[in-house]
């Protein structure tokens, strides 16, 4: 490998001058207490700094690689080596969350679960290579199945809320005795950095611990903020953290110096002790430098003067290790210097021997991860038990959607033990339209609960509790508040199984009562019709049933999509047909349907309703009955018009569309979401893409926000306009 920058030079001569310059001690055995009362050896001392240094010279290789063109990664851990102190202190099977300046944990951890080299895995990573086994060459990241270290990527604490949910969810999987990979007992960890722990997911994330334990609730979480006093080049005041967190009621502070191993490890420990103990959470401010800047591109003499520059290379912890086996007689200068070069040499070799490393080269093989599809065993799990289940004597009742779905929740719940329900409103109240009523007094507060009013929070319980073993149903109660924790969807939820290749899952049910046409009970927040922000996220399946017995069907197949294939599943319900029963005219129960009806519906299949060959109606959720009754209208005047229900928005139906479509040679998409960024967009496309060759003409609600009141029927679709453009469709002919 080519020549080190000068930085780096600068750092790599510091070490070596600094060391040789250091008077040993009296010689000791390697087996002897460090100092009365450390808990570490000088053997175990010896294996610290063996992580910390390899954490060095693989930040060095990853500069050089970048440089030379085959490395694509380069944000460091230099001057946060003191995290192998952390890791030290906890058991290998507490599950870690880590920062992305993690690298001597993450060597520490793994040479203590054995056979693992975390030189040749961080390196596979930095250089993209599929050998990688975490990510399998999508991203570099710190990740191990065997070590307990669950992937992120480089987040902006957007990790927090899922490690909340998972350290809830650790004694709940052992009390309801649905396997978990972790014991009741474990703690987990979750690190991030000093500017991190002012972005908002940090601060709800910390909240919801310390609520959770008011409430006696066990949260067994020790979140490390590793406070290198900067992010990138914004300066954190070194009193902040301590301002911020170290008097906060119901959260156990502690705060260790980074550079000293010694101070480092012995409050990790405690801090550790006391939350497994205690099974409450705790705050470790470890105090760290940042050398080498804030990634490879980084010249951060362009904003930090020379003299913190310089403060920062006297703390650094590599060389402050070192010197501390010297002095108290473990090793002399030149064995630490040997221990130091041979490491550098054997993470030069292991570079070299990784550049011809394969790498992904096609778009399937990058995708693989994301949306694995068994249909056949979804199916077979959907259909368990739906015709002998606790509860299911009334399925063959005429129901309201409201109805359909709190009837298969209950159905959901007493024939899998694995399965939560909870968000805000969803217990005690039974959610504010009746949806989940009755279900915490028939199941149990363990089962079905109550949260705090925060979304990120309650997407990060769910997450939690999908590693934990469990399949969450979460409810979100407004569309228009998802978008307050889309991130968790999009960052966290979405990207686990891609970033791990598939190793870890995110099983998850995320319920959403949204869209428009409530009456009586208007506003934007309460009518929210933009689901764009939710169709792009790769690998997400999005369901929006329109009918009870749709309703009933895909809840039960997002749900077993979930459990085998590992799916992120967004359940759209209309709020305006929740209690709907008539269709054509008052009394008539048009709408109604047994929730037994459709027991299974396949995820990107369609549901048609007639057989009209003059015009297929394409539509969705509140455009469903619409459209119905637009084509019983043109049935009069001699129109033969079919509607299909698209029931999945992503994927869409594209099969059934084109048969559809094909079928008639026009196609009016009655879309209830903006025409900007609507669904119609994709259907229109779809049907292009295909090669349809027929007129198609769409019908959208406008590009604007929905105001209270009646004011909302002037921007929002209905069927006088759903009609007008059929007709002009027709009519163009």
């Amino acid at each position: 490998m080519g020549r080190i920058n000068e930085r780096e030079a600068e750092l790599d001569g510091w070490f070596r001058a600094e060391i040789a310059a250091t008077r040993p001690g009296p010689t000791r055995p390697q087996q002897e207490s460090l100092e009365p009362g450390s808990g570490l050896t000088g053997a175990q001392v010896l294996e610290l700094f063996e992580a910390q240094a390899t954490s060095r010279h693989l930040d060095l290789a990853a500069r050089q690689l970048a440089r030379d063109g085959v490395g694509y990664y380069s944000i460091g851990s230099s001057g946060h080596e003191g995290n192998a102190a952390v890791a030290a202190a906890l058991r290998v099977n507490d599950p870690a969350l880590l920062h992305y300046r993690s690298g001597a944990f993450f060597a520490h951890r793994t040479r203590q679960v054995g056979g693992i080299d975390p030189i040749r895995d961080v390196l596979l990573g930095i250089t993209s290579a599929v050998a990688d086994p975490i990510s399998g060459g999508r991203h570099k990241v710190f990740g191990s199945k065997a070590a307990h270290i669950i992937p992120q990527t480089s987040t902006i604490a957007s990790h927090l809320p899922r490690a909340v949910g998972l350290a809830f969810a650790l004694e709940r999987a052992a009390q309801m005795k649905v396997a978990c990979p972790w014991p009741s007992d474990a703690v987990v960890v979750c690190s991030f950095g000093d500017a991190s722990a002012n972005h908002s997911t940090a601060t709800g994330a910390i909240n919801t611990a310390v609520y959770t334990a008011q409430l006696g609730v066990p949260a067994p979480i020790l979140f490390v903020c590793e406070d290198n006093g900067i992010g990138i080049s914004v300066p954190t005041s070194r009193t902040w953290i301590e301002q911020a967190y170290g008097a906060r009621p119901g959260l156990r502070y502690f705060e260790a110096d980074g550079a000293e191993l010694t101070d480092a490890f012995a409050i990790a420990r405690e801090a550790a002790n006391w939350v497994r103990a205690h099974r409450k959470p705790a705050f470790l401010r470890l105090r760290t430098v940042r050398l080498l800047g804030h990634a490879g591109s980084d010249v951060e003499s362009a904003y930090r003067r020379p003299a913190e520059l310089a403060a920062d290379l006297r703390g650094d912890p590599v060389t402050r290790t070192a010197r501390l086996l010297i002095t108290a007689g473990f090793a002399t200068p030149g064995e630490m210097l040997r221990r130091y070069s041979d490491i550098g040499s054997r993470v030069t070799a292991t570079a070299e021997s990784i550049r011809g490393e394969a790498q992904l080269t096609s778009a399937a093989a990058i995708m693989a991860p994301l949306a694995p599809a068994r249909p056949t065993v979804v199916r077979t799990d959907a259909l368990r038990g739906t015709t002998s289940s606790p509860g299911d004597t009334d399925a063959g009742a005429p129901m309201t959607l409201a109805q359909a779905v709190n009837h298969t929740l209950a159905q959901l719940l007493a024939r899998d033990s694995d399965v939560l329900v909870f968000g805000e409103d969803v217990g005690r109240k039974g959610g504010v339209y009746g949806v989940t009523k009755g279900l915490q007094q028939t199941f149990g507060v363990r089962r079905v609960f109550d949260t705090l009013l925060d979304e990120q929070s309650v997407l990060g319980t769910a997450l939690g509790a999908a590693l934990a073993g469990f399949v969450p149903i979460p409810e979100i109660q407004y569309l228009a508040y998802v978008h307050n924790a889309e991130d968790q969807l999009r960052g966290e939820a979405a990207t686990l199984s891609y970033f791990s290749n598939g190793q870890y899952r995110n099983p998850l049910v995320v319920r959403i009562a949204g869209l428009a046409y409530q009456k009586g009970f208007g506003g934007h927040f309460h009518n929210d019709n933009s689901i764009a922000a939710l169709r792009d996220i790769p690998g997400v399946v999005i369901a929006a049933p329109s009918r009870a017995d749709d309703a009933a069907a895909m809840l039960r197949t997002c749900v077993s999509a979930a459990r085998v294939d590992g799916r992120v599943c967004v359940y759209l319900e209309p709020i305006a047909l929740y209690h709907t029963r008539d269709l054509y005219r008052g009394g008539d129960g048009g709408w109604l349907a047994p929730a037994a009806a459709v027991r299974h519906a396949e995820i990107g299949r369609a549901r048609v309703h007639g057989t009209g060959t003059h015009l297929t109606i394409v539509s969705f959720a509140n455009g469903v009955p619409m459209s119905l009754r637009v084509a019983r209208r043109l049935a009069e005047r001699g129109v033969h018009a079919r509607v299909l229900d698209l029931r999945w928005l992503a994927p869409l139906p594209v099969e059934d569309l084109l048969d559809n479509a094909r079928a008639t040679g026009r196609v009016l998409i009655a879309d209830e979401t903006r025409r900007s960024g609507g669904v119609s967009e994709a259907v229109c496309t779809a049907l292009l893409d295909a090669g349809f060759d027929g007129r198609i003409a769409r019908v959208t609600s406008e590009d604007s926000f929905i105001p209270l009141g009646p004011a909302a029927n002037a921007v929002l679709l209905d069927e006088d306009r759903i009609e007008a453009a059929a007709d002009k469709l027709l009519a163009a002919l």
